[in-house]
């Protein structure tokens, strides 16, 4: 009999019937998972937050190669094809029809009938020692292909905007989960405790479709959701004392309401109590330390220039200058969301050749910028730039009637899109993934969303399979249950 068996045995002595209908499924399978060599011996991840300062800086379980993030996401899902995924035999079709396999099973949002291929409409190049291919849209961005780490091999599982960016964001495509800032504040807190871990900034003039859910905290402790802030007026809403009231006095209310939550916590003992306290305070620290961060009027002339940036307006170039400001205030994760790039073929302001044109232009200068002042002030090694929208778009033209002949569209496509990394711990200068030769679907290292979280995790030094938070009787995780593998390849 072996050491198994043995304990199998006398388990089974010391159990009941109830007790064994209880626990089957658990132990016993646990047993048995441990005797195929298949249990997770470590389990999960202790993360042991002081209740007082649930903010407070926590080590990761082993050595992180990124203190903090700054995540770039072009809400809408830009081309891929007329930026960083050349395809000189989609050119060479351009025009053709679209062949049946492209089209059998799939679904579309705009395609009907049989529609043509649709060729780059614009010109590449390769750039650098790399020779990364990038297009002429983004000639300020193409200086600096030696930093980049372009992954073309992307791929979703969903199909329209909401959910698909809620599954970049949060790992899940429903609501209700924690996104993934949330998940790093909670994990490493944060190293300014008078500005909120988790900051995101809006440009394009209107909010994601799914709105503040894509950087909620979920089940996790409100005080991980993430805080927007605006580029014009008050950085933050209702963070300012009201008309007549003094510091003083807002500091008076302000430890009359922390004995009143205290007496709460100590008869009731609900965590978010003391979340509530914690935030309160932050706010108080917040009406001095967010202004100050939040203006970019002290900034010098040749940074201005740099970026592009226009004090007192909402751009995408005036929040790159803030992400960095807000990177180098210890700000742990720090979002930014540039509306507007859904280029269908409607009209010139959603078309690749059209308002499109008008997006890179916008994004272009300014994440060059970012990119050079962050290698200046030595920031970029330990700082992890990606940028990236929800999904990719079609090799083929989309057909929306006669509109279709003035504005070139390509519709949605989860099967293949890209995003690039730079800094923060990941290789720089290399191409990762591959398409077919039209762009459609991903010919080699496909690379789910959850893969790209397990990276991040892991460049943050956390094991994505064991940082997890108990909600609902289930060791919750940012990257789901099904397998999620950390791309290596790419990890320097």
């Amino acid at each position: 009999m072996n050491l198994f068996q043995k304990l199998l045995a006398e388990k089974l002595q010391h159990t009941t019937r109830r007790e064994f209908l209880r626990d089957c499924t658990t132990g016993l399978g646990g047993m048995w998972l441990a005797s195929q060599g298949i249990a997770n011996a470590a389990g999960p991840l202790q993360i042991n937050h002081d209740p007082a300062s649930p903010l407070a800086p926590l080590s990761p379980s082993f050595a992180a190669k990124a203190k903090r993030v700054i995540y770039l996401h072009m809400v809408g899902a830009p081309s891929q094809l007329e930026l960083f995924d050349y395809k000189p035999m989609l050119k060479k079709y351009d025009g053709k029809d679209c062949p049946k396999e492209y089209l059998e099973g799939q679904r579309f949002a705009f395609i009907q009938g049989v529609p043509k291929m649709l060729g780059p409409q614009y010109e590449f190049s390769q750039h650098g020692n790399s020779g990364a291919w990038i297009s002429d849209r983004l000639p300020e961005l193409a200086k600096h292909a030696d930093k980049l780490c372009i992954v073309k091999s992307m791929q979703s599982d969903q199909f329209n905007h909401g959910p698909a960016q809620l599954l970049v964001q949060t790992g899940n495509a429903n609501l209700g989960n924690p996104s993934m800032g949330s998940w790093v504040t909670w994990g490493l807190g944060t190293e300014n405790q008078n500005m909120p871990g988790f900051m995101v900034l809006i440009s394009g003039g209107r909010l994601p479709r799914v709105g503040s859910s894509l950087w909620g905290s979920g089940y996790l402790p409100s005080v991980y959701q993430g805080v927007q802030c605006r580029s014009t007026g008050d950085p933050i809403l209702n963070a300012a004392n009201p008309a007549g009231i003094s510091s003083d006095i807002r500091r008076t209310a302000l430890d009359s309401l922390k004995n009143l939550n205290q007496k709460t916590y100590e008869e009731l003992g609900d965590p978010e109590t003391i979340t509530r306290i914690s935030q309160y305070e932050m706010a108080y620290r917040m009406q001095t330390s967010v202004p100050e961060v939040m203006s970019i009027d002290d900034e010098p002339a040749h940074i201005h220039e740099m970026y592009g940036t226009s004090p007192g307006r909402e751009s995408f170039a005036n929040n790159c200058l803030l992400a960095r400001r807000l990177a180098e205030n210890g700000v742990r994760f720090i979002q930014l969301y540039d509306w507007g790039w859904d280029s269908h073929g409607s009209n010139e302001g959603e078309a690749i050749n059209g308002g499109f044109i008008k997006k890179c232009h916008s994004i272009d200068k300014p994440i060059s910028a970012l990119l050079t002042d962050l290698e200046q002030r030595g920031m970029l090694e330990d700082t992890l730039v990606v940028w990236g929208g929800e999904f990719g778009r079609t090799s083929m033209q989309e057909d929306r009637g006669s509109n279709t002949a003035k504005f070139l569209g390509r519709d949605h496509n989860p099967n293949a899109f890209t995003i690039w990394m730079a800094g923060g711990g990941v290789k720089p200068g290399i191409t990762y993934g591959e398409t077919d030769e039209m762009g459609y679907q991903v010919a080699k290292d496909p690379v789910q969303v959850r893969d790209l979280h397990a990276t991040m995790l892991q460049l943050f030094g956390f094991d994505a399979k064991r940082l997890s938070y108990k909600f609902q009787g289930l060791d919750q995780k940012l990257i789901g249950v099904k397998p999620a593998k950390v791309i290596k390849d790419i990890i320097a």
